[in-house]
């Protein structure tokens, strides 16, 4: 039994809280803290399977972090806040001897830029310091490691191309809306795509390279290249892998409205001065769209993820596909959330409970696919994310 600090009370927060909430015997004590208090009781007064105690912190001041750690003793803090505030999470943990865990890399606010390297740098630290820190232990990234990891260790000897294909087909009615963060959302598939190929990172212009994909149970839908995280550790996990793709599916309605957006300068993080005042466009933009976790009660549809891999197994070719599919109305009913917080906040929850009952547990920064996926995907079908598997299928690629 162990006390938990969840920071961030955004969709993927209140996802994370309930399914926590649930789990008693693991997480004895919850205590949920946000910026904005209001947040934090709201979610706290819909989860009735034990009390959740909230405060107010500012994820930025390591200070005032660490002073809240020290007051509640949490054995471990979870990380649901902005990509922006992992380092100072990271530092006050450090400065408490904490176990820590997120589930996105880190970005700097003033810059389009994320990569693990300003994470990969506390490893020493936290290696001395006896704690573990768990990079990325959402869905992609995440789940699509302890996919890649999983398909290392049963069913090839060396695994060569790697494709991360993640579709949402759902409708939630919006004209344009983001499914998380609208800021981190647009500067992620804003910035230039990139793709490991041969030993080298390829990068590309943004949305450059598209085709339709087949999703199973969706059927095709036009998906593009993106740079994504997990990519970044994969590739280096994996040293045999010739090439790797992350692929994600986006409607014409959104391809459009996101076009026009850019080309009025709605979309940039560099600050202009309105009426006297120094405002970014794309704050000011994501102040105007749906919050994310308001579009779940009117969902329909499901999203697909999952990982198609091509290698070689006892010296023959095998392909292999590997992934869950996840209905918005489902995970509306279980945690009154859609499926994308759905999606990164049950492997959170469960990312966290492996660390806390000791089988993910080593001093140290590590990424998922470092670990044994093994009892991880053992559980997380009776959280609500179910896998399939599909040994030697068709996959929609060109190989060389």
């Amino acid at each position: 039994m162990s006390k938990v600090l969840i920071i961030g009370a955004g969709g993927v927060g209140n996802v994370v809280v309930r399914k926590c909430a649930r789990e008693k015997d693991v997480f004895s004590e919850i205590m949920l803290a946000s910026r904005t208090l209001a947040k934090c009781d709201a979610i706290a007064a819909t989860t009735p399977e034990q009390k959740i105690q909230t405060t107010r912190v500012d994820a930025d001041n390591v200070s005032e972090l660490a002073q809240l750690i020290e007051k509640f003793k949490p054995e471990l803090v979870i990380n649901v806040a902005l990509p922006y505030q992992d380092l100072p999470i990271m530092d006050a943990c450090l400065a408490t001897g904490v176990h820590y865990m997120d589930t996105a890399n880190y970005e700097p606010k003033d810059e389009a830029k994320f990569e693990y390297s300003w994470q990969w740098a506390y490893h020493q630290r936290f290696k001395d310091k006896g704690i573990m820190a768990l990079l990325g232990c959402g869905f992609d990234p995440g789940v699509t490691q302890a996919y890649t990891a999983y398909a290392a260790k049963h069913h090839f000897d060396e695994m060569h191309y790697l494709d991360i294909v993640d579709c949402n087909a759902g409708d939630h009615g919006q004209h344009f809306a983001t499914n998380f963060n609208p800021e981190i959302n647009i500067r992620e598939i804003t910035q230039p795509g990139k793709y490991w190929e041969n030993g080298a990172w390829r990068e590309i212009p943004a949305m450059s390279i598209h085709k339709p994909i087949a999703y199973p149970n969706i059927g095709e839908r036009e998906s593009y290249v993106l740079f994504h995280e997990e990519l970044e550790s994969l590739v280096k996990n994996f040293p045999t892998l010739k090439r790797a793709r992350f692929w994600m599916t986006f409607g014409q309605q959104y391809i459009t409205h996101l076009n026009v957006l850019q080309n009025v300068g709605m979309t940039s993080i560099k600050p202009i001065k309105f009426q006297g005042v120094d405002i970014v466009p794309l704050e000011f933009l994501k102040a105007l769209l749906p919050e994310p976790s308001s579009l779940g009660e009117n969902y329909s549809g499901e999203t697909s993820i999952g990982c198609q891999i091509k290698g070689i197994k006892d010296g023959k070719e095998r392909t292999y596909y590997i992934y869950n599919n996840c209905k918005h109305q489902e995970a509306y009913a279980d945690v009154q959330a859609q499926a994308v917080s759905y999606t990164t906040g049950v492997p959170a929850m469960l990312g966290a409970k492996m660390m806390l009952t000791g089988k993910w547990m080593k001093a140290g920064v590590w990424n998922v696919e470092q670990l044994d996926p093994d009892p991880f995907l053992a559980e997380i079908g009776k959280y609500g994310l179910p896998w399939q598997e599909i040994i030697n299928p068709t996959l929609p690629h060109e190989y060389a």
